[in-house]
């Protein structure tokens, strides 16, 4: 038990994933919501600004879940 680390090992606490947890429900509840709000929208500026909306929560949550899998690589 006496290691000493000339770095901080690469581990996930529960707080950090409590984070990524509410990260990804965040940006879950704002995808879901862009998307029902893109069938109701007649305007094409608008509709391209909702679309890019949805882009960039998709791409958040893609990170998130890359992140969790990366997890497995830390000690």
């Amino acid at each position: 038990m006496d290691k000493e680390y000339k770095k901080a090992p690469e581990i996930f606490t529960c707080k950090d994933l409590d984070y990524l947890k509410d990260m990804f429900g965040w940006n879950h509840t704002a995808f879901k919501l862009m998307n029902d709000c893109v069938n109701f929208v007649e305007d094409d500026k608008v509709n391209k600004v909702i679309s890019d909306c949805i882009e960039m929560f998709d791409d958040n949550m893609q990170r998130i879940l890359t992140i969790l899998k990366e997890g497995n690589n830390n000690e």
